[in-house]
């Protein structure tokens, strides 16, 4: 056993406590990982208390470290390997097969039952009681995460571990969206709703795909100019006069591609109205209900995005590669809190003070 400190949740009432945990040692395939920063994603709170997790349980699904141990059949990496870490999956399956993790058929049970896929639990509290671990196949709220060695992903050295935790969930399913799913192309124009951290990721992967016209809408002003600092070409106040026509005339007409990472009925139809007829619209959230009924989707694509649709080994690297080139500034979005000051990372968040909080445990 390792003794570590986590944030341990009870659900929405008692959300985080700072405590002290054992961790099981690694199995044949598992590695030991000391977390040293770990992202702050929305997924993080939506599920509190929820039936994703067994509780008391250890969230966070956005972490990066270094290896401390390593299982009897790890071969892939080694102790004092710097890593980002992952969701699980099994690599077995046909989705998983045909390079598609993210659709895995063991996802449930490998990243929300709080578990190891055999129904043991790695995490005791102090008086010896199980507490959830394994969310998003991590759970890195802590000072050490224990994962399947396939929920690791090697990074460069020199990269700022906080750099590398923004990277995780929401800035993947952002950018993923753009360069994956909607495969956007040099000259495209897309409108993009929300401009949080998932949809700042969507902007900044549409500047790099070379898009022309990158129009971002969101109600807060301090968004809407970080948005343009870091890509949009155009910014929309989403409580404005008439957004519909502001979108078409920034864009100079209908638009190629629309993603929202809003959930909200109403922002979605209003994308939807803003495409051109053959257009592709991509949502990171739910919110399409609304929208199935109505006229503005004739002849459009719309697109359910999971995680970015990506290859969070072969994505990651790449996003990599377009920060070092100075093509996606994530660093422009941290806010750094200690681990013990989450609940202000969240009150901070909410009001918009933080667009990506990372907590650090240094």
């Amino acid at each position: 056993m390792t003794t570590i400190s986590a944030l341990v949740s009870r659900g929405k009432e008692a959300p985080f406590t700072l405590e002290t945990l054992e961790l099981a040692e690694p199995g044949p395939d598992e590695v030991l990982v000391k977390i040293s920063a770990a992202g702050l994603c929305h997924t993080d709170l939506a599920v509190l208390g929820g039936p994703m997790m067994m509780w008391p349980g250890v969230l966070g699904h956005e972490g990066a470290g270094v290896i401390d141990r390593v299982g009897t059949n790890v071969t892939e990496v080694k102790p004092g390997d710097h890593v980002a870490t992952t969701v699980g999956w099994c690599g077995r399956c046909a989705s998983c097969l045909q390079g598609r993790p993210t659709k895995c058929a063991r996802m449930m049970p490998l990243n929300f039952t709080g578990t190891r896929e055999d129904g043991s639990t790695i995490l005791t509290a102090s008086d010896g009681s199980p507490v959830g671990g394994r969310f998003l196949g991590q759970s890195c709220f802590a000072t050490h995460a224990l994962l399947s060695s396939t929920s690791v992903i090697p990074v460069p050295d020199d990269l700022d571990f906080t750099i590398v935790a923004a990277l995780g969930c929401g800035l993947q399913t952002g950018s993923g969206a753009v360069l994956n799913t909607l495969r956007v192309s040099p000259g495209d124009s897309i409108v993009i709703s929300g401009v949080g951290p998932v949809g700042l990721g969507a902007v900044m992967a549409a500047r790099a795909a070379g898009a022309t016209r990158i129009v971002a809408i969101d109600l807060l002003a301090s968004r809407r100019e970080l948005a343009l600092e870091v890509g949009a070409t155009h910014a929309v106040d989403g409580r404005g006069d008439n957004v519909l026509a502001q979108i078409q005339e920034a864009v100079g007409g209908p638009a190629d591609f629309a993603f929202d990472s809003t959930g909200v009925p109403e922002v979605v139809l209003t994308d939807l109205a803003a495409l051109k007829l053959d257009g592709h619209f991509a949502a990171g959230a739910s919110g399409l209900g609304a929208a199935s009924q109505s006229p503005v989707m004739l002849g459009k694509t719309i697109h359910n995005v999971v995680a970015g649709d990506s290859v969070p080994r072969l994505f990651l690297p790449r996003l990599i590669d377009l920060h070092r080139h100075g093509m996606f500034p994530v660093e422009r979005l941290i806010t750094t809190y200690p681990l013990a000051d989450i609940d202000t990372a969240i009150e901070d968040t909410q009001v918009g003070k933080a667009t990506k909080a990372i907590l650090t445990t240094a």
